[in-house]
C-alpha cells in the first residue's frame, strides 16, 4: 500500500542547518534502502507561494506568505507500507528528526490492473 504523509509545521524563518541537512539525510537514505519511502520533497516559504481557492463560480488567488495560519505545509513524504500502522510508525521516525509539527497520513487509492 502507498500513502501519502503531509507535514505541516509553523514556518520557520530560515533554512535548516547543515547539521539538520545531514541528519535527515541519513534518514532519507535508511527509508530508501529499506523500501518504506518512495520519494519526498520539502517546500520553499510559503511568501514564495499562494492559494487558490474556489467557491461557486468565483476563484480567489492569495498570495503568499499566510500570516494567518497556524502550521505550513513543510514538505510530504510518498510511503510503502503494509498497514496504516507501519505508516504511523515511519512517520513517527521521521517526527523524531523533522520535531515539532504534525504528519497527516492518508492512504493513497490503487486502482486495479486492467486486463
Amino acid at each position: 500500500m502507498r500513502f501519502l504523509s503531509i507535514y505541516k509545521t509553523v514556518e520557520r524563518g530560515g533554512p535548516p542547518t547543515q547539521e539538520e541537512i545531514a541528519v535527515m539525510g541519513a534518514l532519507i537514505d535508511k527509508m530508501m534502502k529499506s523500501g518504506h519511502l518512495i520519494g519526498t520533497e520539502g517546500c520553499l516559504p510559503s511568501s514564495m507561494g499562494a492559494r487558490v481557492r474556489r467557491d461557486g463560480d468565483n476563484v480567489l488567488v492569495t498570495d503568499g506568505p499566510f500570516p494567518e495560519s497556524k502550521e505550513v505545509v513543510g514538505g510530504f513524504a510518498l510511503l510503502r507500507a503494509d498497514s496504516l500502522e507501519e505508516a504511523i510508525a515511519i512517520t513517527k521516525e521521521f517526527l523524531s528528526v523533522a520535531g515539532e509539527g504534525e504528519c497527516e497520513i492518508r492512504q493513497l487509492y490503487e486502482a486495479p490492473a486492467l486486463a
